[in-house]
């Protein structure tokens, strides 16, 4: 499908996500990737094939407080 140099990523690669954008619909919450791939706004995606990709969105940065004597110490996991 990909026309342009270099190629993109295919959508069996792990990095298909980084095709490039050809039709953009925010309004309705789904983009297509020049590989075939449509990329849903809640990051799941539908392979060309056929396949489900659920939604993976990154975990949210969680702050672990610890007491050490007198103060607290803060992590970020």
């Amino acid at each position: 499908m990909c026309w342009h140099q270099p190629p993109c990523p295919t959508a069996d690669s792990a990095d298909r996500e980084a095709a490039r954008m050809t039709a953009h619909h925010p309004e309705q919450g789904w983009s297509l990737l020049c590989n075939g791939v449509l990329l849903f706004d809640d990051t799941g995606e539908l392979l060309p094939d056929g396949r489900i990709i659920a939604p993976h969105r990154p975990m949210a940065t969680t702050l672990v407080v610890a007491e050490h004597g007198k103060g607290a110490l803060c992590s970020r996991l």
